[in-house]
């Protein structure tokens, strides 16, 4: 496991962390609020690790017995609150896991930790089980939050929780990442930086993917060429380009990248700040073809598809409007 000196970015969630347990003020309750892949889970598991670590210092020092149970996700006083529906956490597995076991003493660590993975997906009754835990809490209790979507918890769990917000970090350091520790060639690190937007788990899944280059290539062909095809004959396309309703996210991120290199060849006539540099041709024609204001409403049509999907739109109709969007000009 990575310790916090690892870790990208981030820089005022560790030093929260680690003055937390150099000044002794550790909170009962954290929300850890970030996109996926934003490195919640991450800060979340080194941030137990080093509570439970036996030198009691800021930083797990990953040779003690404790640490070393941690690594493993084996720590008994570290429990990761699983649930069987990936659609939502009931509050039998929320009271199993959680309510009754709060009561145990810590078998071995100074604290009994638990971190709560898609915190927004669970049921109001297992969020109510939760928050009386919250408020009357035993001394040696953590519960870390996780969630997408902190909207979606109730307003008194989340008045009792400390907030951290794991925001997306610069494109500097994503591409630095990328070179460093991914081994991304120069002529591929400025496409998965821009398709990353900040978040090193995208980034990662994007370098360790094979099939990433492929994909991108593809929905730019469909770009591209977007004014000979059909609306039916689009569709279809992305249909067969995605087997799963996260992929289509992705193709949309492309799609956005596209369009703003489209806007900033417009706005700039220069090539050098451009993401897809082997396609200054096409970019240069959509450009001249292209007003401002068309261009700024197709990378909003992208944003509109993905809020759409999310709220499970029909597939067809969402894409459909995306078509007809690209197809104005």
């Amino acid at each position: 496991m990575k310790d916090f000196e690892a870790i990208v970015g981030h820089e005022q969630i560790i030093s929260h962390m680690k003055n937390s347990i150099l000044q002794d003020k550790v909170s009962h309750a954290y929300v850890l609020v970030g996109e996926a892949g934003a490195g919640k889970k991450t800060l979340a598991n080194i941030y137990a690790m080093a509570l439970q670590c036996e030198k009691g210092g800021p930083v797990p020092c990953k040779t003690c017995d404790s640490c070393k149970k941690a690594n493993s996700k084996n720590h008994p006083d570290i429990i990761y609150v699983e649930h069987e529906k990936s659609s939502s956490i009931g509050v039998e597995e929320i009271r199993a896991q959680v309510v009754d076991d709060v009561l145990i003493r810590p078998y071995g660590g100074r604290y009994k930790i638990y971190i709560i993975s898609d915190a927004d997906k669970m049921t109001p009754q297992a969020q109510n089980a939760v928050l009386k835990t919250i408020e009357e809490p035993p001394d040696y209790a953590v519960f870390l939050l996780l969630t997408t979507n902190v909207d979606a918890l109730l307003p008194t769990i989340r008045s009792r929780c400390v907030r951290l917000d794991v925001r997306p970090v610069s494109d500097a350091l994503v591409k630095q990442y990328l070179m460093d520790n991914m081994h991304v060639p120069a002529y591929q690190v400025d496409v998965e930086t821009a398709f990353a937007q900040g978040n090193i788990g995208k980034a990662q899944r994007a370098a360790e993917d094979a099939y990433f280059d492929e994909m991108a290539q593809k929905v730019l062909y469909m770009l591209k060429y977007a004014s000979k095809m059909d609306v039916q004959e689009w569709v279809e396309a992305l249909k067969k380009l995605s087997d799963g309703k996260q992929d289509i996210y992705d193709y949309l991120d492309i799609v956005q990248v596209w369009f703003r290199d489209v806007l900033m060849f417009k706005a700039t006539r220069e090539v050098d700040n451009l993401v897809f540099k082997r396609e200054i041709n096409a970019i240069k024609e959509q450009a001249s073809q292209r007003s401002y204001e068309g261009i700024e409403n197709i990378i909003d049509a992208a944003d509109k598809a993905k809020v759409r999907l999310q709220a499970n739109v029909n597939f067809d109709l969402a894409m459909e409007l995306l078509f007809l969007t690209i197809r104005e000009k």
